[in-house]
C-alpha cells in the first residue's frame, strides 16, 4: 500500500511523466482533448449532419449516373470521380472524427489516426486534381483541331486514373518518413503534422501547397478563363438558347470551384499559420471550424450537380417520380461553344461568297447531290442550319428551291 501510494505521488515526476507518455504513445493513445464539453457536442452534430448528407447526396449522384444512359458522358465521368471520392470520405472519414467528437477523444489509437489522416488527405486531394483535370479537359476539346467525340470515355478515364495516381504519390510520403500523419485541433481528428517545424516537416508542406492547391487552381483559373473568351466570341452568332446553356454549364463549374475554395481556402490558411506561425498561435476552436468547413464540400458538390446542372436535374426528377426522364439540350454543351468558335474562325479564314439563287428547276441528280451537300452542312454547322430555316426564300416550289439554294 505504501509502494502504491508512492508510485502514485511521483507520476507528477519529470523522470514518471516522460515513462508515461511513452508508454500512452506505444498503446496508441493520443493528447488529451481542449475543447469544452459543448464544443465536443456542437462539433460532433455538425460531423454527423455533413455525413449524413454526404453520404445520402453522393450515392445519389452515383444512383442517378448508373440508372440513366444519357448521363454517360466524359465530362459526367469526370464529376462522378468526385462523388466516389466524397463517398468515401463520408464512409472512411467522418464517422471516426464523429464518433472521437461524442466520447471527446481519438478512439482508435496512433494507427487509427494515421490511416484518418491518410485517406482524408488523399480523398480531399483527388477532388481538387479532378477538377483541375475536368477544366484542361474542357479547354483542349476547344482547342483541338477535330470535332469532340461525346462518346469517347479514353481521355476522361486517363484523366480520372492521373487525379488518383497522383493524389497517391503526394500522401504517401508521410508514410515513409518525409513528414508524418498526426492529431490536429482539439486531438479529435488527425492530418498531416502541420506543427512540427523541422525541415523535413517544412519542405514536404511547401512542396504539397505549391503542386496540389496552388498549380490545380492555377490551372482551373487559366482553363475556364479561356473558355468564358469563347463564350463571348460565339456570342454574337450563336442563338440566345444557346449562349443560355453555355452560361449555364460555365456558372456551373465555376460555383462548384468556388465553393471548393471556400471550403479549402481556410484549411489551407489555418495549416500555414499553424507550420509557419508561433506555437499554439491558433486555439482549438478556430483549428477545429477549418477542418469542419473542409468537410462540408462533400455535401456542397452533388448539389451543384442536381441543381444547377440540367442534365441531372431531369433525372433526378424522374428518378423520384418513376417517370422517363424529359428531353432536352444536348448534353455535350461544352462542344457547342467549341464548334461555333471552329466556324467562327474558320469563316474569318476563308470567307466563301453566298452564291446567286438559281431560278431554273433542278434536275433529279441535282437534287440528289443537294441533299447530301445539305445533311453535310446541317451536321457540321448546326447554328446555320437553324437559321436557314426561318430565313429561306418564298418560291412557288419552297422544297425544291431549298435545297438547290443551298446546294453550294
Amino acid at each position: 500500500m505504501i509502494l502504491s501510494n508512492g508510485t502514485l505521488s511521483c507520476v507528477h515526476c519529470p523522470g514518471i511523466a516522460a515513462v508515461t507518455v511513452g508508454a500512452a504513445e506505444v498503446a496508441g493513445s493520443l493528447p488529451p482533448a481542449t475543447l469544452s464539453p459543448t464544443g465536443h457536442v456542437v462539433v460532433a452534430v455538425c460531423l454527423g449532419f455533413i455525413g449524413t448528407f454526404g453520404f445520402l447526396s453522393n450515392l445519389l449522384v452515383l444512383a442517378l449516373f448508373c440508372r440513366y444512359r444519357a448521363l454517360r458522358t466524359p465530362m459526367n465521368l469526370l464529376l462522378v470521380s468526385i462523388s466516389v471520392s466524397d463517398l468515401m470520405v463520408s464512409v472512411l472519414g467522418t464517422p471516426f472524427s464523429f464518433a472521437a467528437s461524442t466520447r471527446g477523444r481519438w478512439l482508435i489509437g496512433r494507427a487509427g489516426c494515421v490511416w484518418y489522416g491518410f485517406i482524408n488527405a488523399c480523398l480531399g486531394i483527388v477532388s481538387l486534381i479532378s477538377l483541375a483535370v475536368l477544366s484542361y479537359e474542357r479547354y483542349c476539346t476547344m482547342i483541338s483541331p477535330t470535332l469532340a467525340n461525346s462518346r469517347n470515355f479514353r481521355p476522361a478515364l486517363g484523366g480520372i486514373c492521373f487525379s488518383w495516381l497522383y493524389s497517391i504519390a503526394w500522401t504517401v510520403p508521410p508514410l515513409l518518413g518525409w513528414s508524418k500523419y498526426g492529431p490536429e485541433g482539439p486531438g479529435t481528428t488527425c492530418s498531416v503534422d502541420w506543427k512540427t517545424q523541422t525541415p523535413n516537416n517544412v519542405s514536404y508542406i511547401v512542396c504539397l501547397f505549391t503542386f496540389c492547391l496552388v498549380l490545380p487552381f492555377s490551372i482551373i483559373l487559366y482553363s475556364y478563363s479561356k473558355l468564358m473568351l469563347a463564350i463571348r466570341q460565339v456570342s454574337s452568332v450563336s442563338s440566345v438558347v444557346t449562349r443560355h446553356r453555355e452560361q449555364r454549364v460555365l456558372l456551373m463549374v465555376v460555383t462548384m470551384v468556388i465553393c471548393y475554395l471556400v471550403c479549402w481556402l481556410p484549411y489551407g490558411v489555418a495549416a500555414l499559420l499553424s507550420t509557419f506561425g508561433p506555437r499554439d498561435v491558433l486555439p482549438p476552436e478556430a483549428s477545429i471550424t477549418p477542418s469542419l468547413l473542409a468537410k462540408f464540400s462533400t455535401v456542397v458538390n452533388p448539389f451543384i450537380y442536381i441543381f444547377m446542372n440540367k442534365q441531372f436535374y431531369r433525372c433526378f426528377r424522374a428518378f423520384f417520380s418513376c417517370t422517363t426522364p424529359e428531353r432536352g439540350s444536348t448534353f455535350m454543351t461544352f462542344s457547342r461553344v467549341t464548334k461555333t468558335l471552329r466556324t467562327v474562325r474558320r469563316d474569318k479564314d476563308h470567307p466563301v461568297s453566298a452564291p446567286a439563287p438559281s431560278t431554273a428547276a433542278p434536275s433529279p441528280n441535282g437534287l440528289h447531290e443537294s441533299s447530301q451537300g445539305t445533311n453535310h452542312v446541317s451536321s457540321t454547322l448546326p447554328t446555320i442550319r437553324d437559321c436557314s430555316q426561318t430565313s429561306a426564300p418564298i418560291s412557288p416550289r419552297p422544297k425544291v428551291v431549298l435545297v438547290a439554294h443551298y446546294s453550294a
